[in-house]
């Protein structure tokens, strides 16, 4: 299944590539050129011993994700090769950049990935790269560099790799049974956009490698079921990323992209990125000192966690009239502002599905409450223990029927106080009772964040 790549055949592709730098050379360029994609959480730092205490750290290549189980881990994160055939307009390897050029070998990627993990810097690799010649050729370099790190130096922590493009089926197969996880970038969300800032890329390139990972993980699902110790194909999932801000699509066209690869593709993740202007262009939007919309991208990460986790659907948090997010309150804020009708919902008595659409509940607190209450009446003292974040849960909850405290149910007056969130419960009517509202009830207070 996993037949390698002949000897002389990588010894000629070896060859072709740039060998004059330094291995550490090499390092700091391709981990530089790799800072961009965004599929790991964050990049690393800096930091020196003063020869006081004991070890210190270099940002060179280090990047930190999170395993299923919520564990934060670090991976080498590096380009194979930052040449490029393609010219896209955004990115920094574009072929017509004047940059420094250079590419790992196979056996230096293995070098570097087992110094690393021998030192405990890293727990696995995260593995991108350019096209260097073309598809294939930059797809069976990766390919021997997993097999020989999987097959020769025996490494079995976790691997993330990109699935080149335009590769051969054979190529994304075989390396889909190394790798723990797989993804392709669809870069842009329209493919109007693509034909504008990528010429030499299409829809259809980019999303053929997709639904090949697709087909080979539902395959490799069955064979599983019957033969539990057949090898798994890309058992982590596959990814993507999309850049934000670089083109005109909305937010509305986005998430509407996103949900979509979702359900066509099986997807265990979408990322966003923030267009950073690295290359002077005329297609390319001027930010005019603003920087990269970094708000924007956070808004569209929380909108993508509710409908992963939330069962929420894009159609439900945006519209054709209203097509992106507010920049002052996150998208769960906005949908109850705009569904007021549906509250204060009862946490003693609300289904899971309508305790996950309150503000402030999590998916988490929402399974803890469902609990907890089959052994007695909650309160909210209780619900503050279990991680509910009351300053915003509590204009649209009650409990036993009783608010926390009296607050009008109106749109203008909650997005002041969830906005206005240094003001504090004013004493004169810190020792009011609790009593149920009706949507009527004004209590002539003032405009108090609680």
């Amino acid at each position: 299944m996993f037949d390698m790549l002949t000897e002389g055949r990588e010894k000629d592709m070896t060859d072709k590539i740039q060998t004059e730098m330094t291995l550490y050379d090499k390092l700091n360029i391709l981990t530089d050129a790799a800072k961009y994609d965004v599929a790991c959480t964050s990049s690393g730092v800096d930091r020196r011993g003063d020869g006081t205490g004991m070890g210190n750290c270099s940002r060179s290549g280090i990047c930190h994700s999170f395993s299923a189980d919520g564990r934060c881990i670090s991976l080498l994160k590096i380009l194979f090769t930052n040449e490029c055939i393609y010219d896209c307009k955004y990115c920094v390897n574009r072929s017509s950049n004047d940059v420094v050029r250079t590419s790992f070998t196979p056996d230096e990627v293995c070098t570097l990935t087992i110094e690393f993990y021998r030192r405990n810097y890293i727990e696995g690799l995260f593995l991108s790269s350019g096209i260097l010649k073309s598809p294939d050729y930059t797809m069976e370099l990766i390919y021997a560099t997993l097999y020989k790190l999987r097959h020769v130096y025996n490494f079995q922590g976790y691997i993330h790799v990109k699935a080149i493009p335009g590769a051969d089926q054979r190529l994304i197969r075989l390396t889909g049974f190394l790798a723990d996880r797989m993804s392709v970038n669809i870069e842009l969300p329209t493919a109007e956009g693509l034909r504008r800032l990528a010429p030499h890329k299409s829809r259809k390139n980019i999303l053929t490698p997709m639904r090949i990972v697709q087909k080979e993980r539902e395959e490799n699902r069955q064979e599983i079921e019957l033969y539990k110790s057949a090898p798994r194909f890309v058992p982590a999932g596959q990814s993507t990323q999309m850049i934000v801000g670089a083109t005109q699509e909305t937010d509305y066209q986005i998430l509407n992209v996103a949900e979509t690869l979702y359900k066509k593709f099986d997807l265990k993740r979408v990322f966003y990125s923030a267009f950073v202007p690295v290359n002077s262009d005329k297609d390319l939007p001027a930010l005019n000192g603003e920087g990269p919309p970094l708000l924007r991208e956070h808004r569209l990460y929380q909108a993508d966690w509710l409908l992963r986790f939330y069962h929420f659907k894009a159609e439900e948090l945006l519209d054709e009239a209203n097509p992106n997010f507010n920049v002052f309150l996150d998208p769960k804020c906005c949908w109850a502002l705009k569904h007021l009708e549906q509250f204060p919902v009862e946490v003693n008595r609300a289904d899971y599905r309508m305790l996950l659409r309150v503000p402030g509940i999590g998916y988490k607190s929402a399974s803890r409450i469902v609990k907890a209450r089959r052994m007695g009446t909650l309160k909210y003292e209780d619900l503050k223990k279990m991680g509910v974040v009351l300053k915003r849960a509590l204009y649209f909850i009650t409990c036993s029927g009783k608010m926390m405290y009296p607050v009008k149910l109106d749109e203008d007056y909650i997005t002041r106080n969830l906005l206005n969130t240094k003001e504090r419960l004013p004493e004169e009517i810190g020792g009011i009772t609790y009593r149920q509202l009706s949507l009527f009830d004004d209590m002539n207070m003032t405009d108090a964040v609680f």
